[in-house]
């Protein structure tokens, strides 16, 4: 198995208006906080905070792409979402390996978000089933 507890990976995206826009509409969630300015200014976050699961779908890439990677699938995902995100906020996605299961062909994944001022904004953990092809490397 090329894995090994402690292992890392990480990328960074900035979240964008085309994002909110174009997953909002994707999603069909059109909640004011996220696509009204004038209704988030109102609020405790005063402007438009981006969609929860945005941001968690940034493991996706995460784990599919990376850390294992490709010909892995997910089995399941815990997110605590600890911290707004915002139009414009760089989120660094960060993946280190906590626990393997070669013979079930397992991978527990810690997963965590952080912004540019370095602050947690999810975190979890996320198991991912390998293919055969990946315990053979």
């Amino acid at each position: 198995m090329k894995f090994n507890i402690g292992q890392t990976a990480e990328f960074s995206r900035t979240v964008t208006e085309t994002d909110i826009v174009l997953f909002a509409g994707l999603t069909g969630d059109y909640n004011p906080i996220h696509v009204d300015r004038e209704y988030a200014k109102q609020t405790f976050f005063k402007e438009r905070i981006s969609h929860g699961i945005l941001t968690a779908s940034y493991l996706s890439r995460l784990l599919g792409m990376h850390l294992p990677g490709p010909g892995s699938v997910y089995v399941s995902q815990t997110l605590h979402f600890t911290k707004p995100v915002y139009i414009g906020d760089t989120i660094t996605t960060h993946g280190e390996v906590i626990e393997l299961d070669e013979s079930k062909r397992l991978i527990t994944v810690k997963t965590t978000c952080i912004n540019q001022h370095g602050e947690v904004v999810l975190d979890g953990e996320g198991v991912m089933k390998l293919s055969k092809e990946m315990i053979k490397q």
